[in-house]
């Protein structure tokens, strides 16, 4: 009996063996939103993450714990608040991020800037680039953290409820009369987004037309004269509805100067490419659908 015990220990420690010598020879390996491969050993143990959304999508799917270093704004859920600060997303210091010794570094591509990302591969770290532009890159986003961290399952139960969120929305304003949108940034200088940017893809989620959408930049800056010009119906922004009212209230000739439809919503609802933009989204289409249905 005692011999038979030894046996069968023996081969539950073999097969442990086994399947651990197998993974580990397999490693993880993700492609980045910039089409770049990243490969891990294990999952990520040490994170710095060099965007509040990447904090954020970390902790929606279990994995927060990880984050030894983050910037600042990074501040949704509240336990993200006490993560160590290296800096902002644009100005941060590579060998304070060195110090902490992360086997990961997730940064924003057009945020952070693919300088930083070159220099931080210059220091020998994995780098993984996040730069959504839609909805569903959200859900991937998801995906791959969930790979990197070992955190799979978690990820893609979440990613999942994105895109079925994200295909409601889509099926209820397919086929709707298009409202003019524009989406203040910035006032000073005035910014705006174009049509590759995740807000501009909510818009048209929302059977909107982002009046910017042609420029060549991701963020332009305009003039309150191109404003004019294109005219929008719905004018949006994340500062307080009081601050923008003020602004434009000068420019009457404008639609949405004209019949009051300007609107704030929470940036952390529209800017940050994580789950809850699905309720900004929802927020902005109801904003879209009430002007349209104003308009006849």
């Amino acid at each position: 009996m005692q011999t038979d015990g030894i046996f069968r220990l023996w081969l539950v420690c073999a097969g442990l063996w086994f399947s651990l010598s197998a993974w580990a020879g397999s490693g993880i390996r993700v492609v980045d939103d910039l089409g770049e491969t990243v490969t891990l050993d294990a999952p990520a143990q040490r994170i710095v993450a060099l965007a509040p959304h990447l904090v954020e999508n970390l902790y929606a799917i279990g994995a927060g714990e990880r984050v030894v270093g983050t910037v600042e704004w990074a501040d949704y859920p509240a336990a993200a608040k006490t993560i160590p600060r290296i800096g902002n997303f644009k100005a941060f210091s590579s060998e304070a991020v060195l110090a902490l010794k992360p086997d990961l570094v997730l940064l924003w591509a057009s945020g952070n800037g693919q300088g930083a990302m070159r220099r931080l591969q210059g220091l020998g770290l994995q780098v993984y680039a996040s730069e959504p532009r839609g909805l569903d890159s959200v859900a991937k986003t998801l995906r791959d953290l969930g790979a990197l961290s070992g955190r799979e399952q978690a990820a893609e139960h979440i990613a999942a409820d994105v895109l079925a969120r994200y295909a409601a929305l889509q099926a209820r304003y397919r086929d709707v009369t298009p409202v003019e949108v524009f989406y203040q940034v910035w006032h000073d200088p005035l910014q705006t987004i174009n049509g590759d940017h995740l807000i501009s893809a909510v818009i048209e989620l929302c059977g909107g037309r982002n009046v910017f959408a042609d420029s060549a930049a991701l963020a332009p800056k305009i003039s309150v004269e191109s404003v004019l010009a294109r005219n929008p119906q719905l004018i949006v922004n994340s500062d307080a509805v009081a601050d923008l009212r003020r602004f434009w209230a000068p420019w009457t000739q404008i639609r949405a100067v004209r019949d009051g439809q300007l609107v704030s919503i929470d940036a952390a609802l529209l800017q940050r490419h994580t789950p809850r933009i699905l309720v900004g989204a929802d927020a902005l289409c109801q904003r879209i659908d009430s002007v349209r249905k104003r308009a006849g």
